[in-house]
């Protein structure tokens, strides 16, 4: 089975993504991990982080030209979330 592409991203509060694949899927990504290494320092800053965008035809999310994850990471690292618990507002946006 081959990876979905990602549809929409949205931060949340806590350095973590809310991830909608293309299949109707929805992830919550936890960018923790990810804030040890040295080119992902800027996410620390929240306007940055923010700044996250879905890449053209949804093969990753980025924030600029070196910063930037690949839909395999998020489907693969994700964890799954009820679209209910999105609808109800269970999940608060950054």
């Amino acid at each position: 089975m081959s990876t979905p592409k990602i549809h929409s991203v949205t931060p949340l509060e806590d350095k973590h993504l809310l991830v909608t694949f293309d299949n109707g899927v929805q992830k919550v990504y936890d960018c923790h991990s990810i804030l040890k290494l040295d080119r992902f320092q800027l996410l620390k800053h929240e306007a940055f982080f923010k700044a996250v965008k879905v890449d053209p035809g949804g093969y990753g999310i980025s924030w600029d030209d070196e910063m930037d994850l690949s839909e395999y990471e998020l489907w693969h690292n994700g964890t799954e979330v009820d679209p209910d618990t999105v609808r109800t507002g269970a999940i608060t946006v950054a």
